[in-house]
């Protein structure tokens, strides 16, 4: 039989406290270790017995949740689930979590609090499950899983022959940890780089406020993509949370479709869903790069875009927040290059000067 999840709720509300731990005290697969009023007792606490999965609200004594949660992220990465009623769709507190490595969100209202956990207490628990199974994948979990529908149950379509101006595109595809990861490659790009695509795993109102702040800290221009949008170089396009993105080409060159579908490996935007077509409008003409992220979605696309004669690159299992992404790439053969994260833009400016003298 399997351990318990290790839970720890850091929460200066003591109904909050109450409530949350009894909800997940009375799963089975659960148990609460322990609870702190703030951040400086939880690290006393966690001294003696880390977590598998830590509850965490934002606003508290003596250091805010969002401090701890960039400082457990830079020392020794926790699965953090983010509690809070500063949290909700398109709140800047809400990116600031997700980019800082906050797991899922859970908003709590500013009244009313212990009837809402409550009510809620099965999402708080799924919440809690599913950040559990970012670092402990081999963990068996209570609840089935959702049906899941894969990029192999999709009509494929035939591969549009390669340009012949030997157009480049970059496409990457990340998820947990992949805010802070793309930070980190974008960000030391030069300005004419070839024209890159990217899934970032994220909820819809968020991508936006995180394409305008890459944009703010890169020589490139990034944002976030709408249908139609040309593939320029010196621009990094990133899917709208909630919709998928896939890559189209006209005489023109490449442009962007921003579609919706139903969830690909339990994600919309799919990393698979853009590395498909990019296999099929770019094939040998394009980079394919998978960075930290839970699960298996992109690890299929990215082998369509080797099969079709396109450059491949995963980030190395030593600097991922979570290694399941490029794990299964690579246990597929879809990966030529294994890169930690911070030579991965030299490897991409490397690729594109490459290509761009043998053309």
């Amino acid at each position: 039989m399997a351990a318990p999840i290790r839970v720890m709720i850091v929460d200066d509300s003591a109904i909050v406290r109450q409530v949350a731990s009894a909800a997940i005290a009375a799963q089975p697969d659960m148990e609460v270790i322990a609870t702190a009023v703030d951040p400086l007792f939880a690290i006393e606490k966690m001294r003696r017995e880390w977590p598998d999965v830590i509850v965490l609200d934002i606003e508290m004594p003596r250091m805010d949740g969002l401090t701890f949660l960039r400082k457990l992220m830079a020392e020794r990465p926790t699965p953090v689930v983010i509690c809070s009623s500063l949290v909700d769709r398109g709140a800047k507190a809400s990116f600031d979590a997700l980019a800082a490595g906050a797991v899922s969100l859970v908003t709590k209202p500013k009244v009313g609090v212990k009837q809402f956990l409550q009510d809620e207490s099965d999402n708080l628990v799924a919440a809690v499950r599913a950040a559990a199974g970012a670092r402990l994948r081999t963990r068996q979990q209570a609840a089935p899983p959702r049906p899941k529908i894969t990029l192999d149950s999709l009509p494929r379509g035939p591969n549009v022959p390669a340009a012949g101006d030997l157009t480049r595109v970059v496409a990457i595809g990340t998820s947990t940890g992949g805010t802070q990861a793309l930070e980190v490659v974008l960000t030391a790009l030069p300005a004419d780089v070839p024209g890159i695509v990217v899934v970032q795993h994220m909820p819809a109102g968020f991508t936006d406020m995180f394409a305008r702040r890459l944009d703010g800290l890169a020589s490139i221009r990034v944002r976030e993509a709408k249908h139609g949008d040309r593939v320029e170089p010196g621009l990094a396009l990133i899917a709208p949370g909630g919709l998928h993105l896939q890559l189209a080409r006209d005489g023109r060159g490449y442009f962007v479709g921003v579609v919706d579908g139903p969830p690909i490996n339990r994600h919309k935007p799919s990393v698979d869903v853009l590395f498909r077509s990019v296999a099929r409008m770019a094939g040998r003409n394009a980079l394919g790069i998978i960075m930290t992220g839970m699960g298996d979605d992109g690890a299929l696309g990215l082998k369509e875009m080797r099969d079709a004669g396109a450059s491949t690159l995963a980030e190395a299992e030593e600097t991922c927040v979570v290694f399941g992404m490029p794990k299964e790439a690579i246990q597929r053969g879809a990966v030529e290059n294994v890169l930690p994260l911070h030579d991965i833009a030299a490897g991409l400016v490397s690729w594109s000067r490459a290509s761009r003298h043998l053309a």
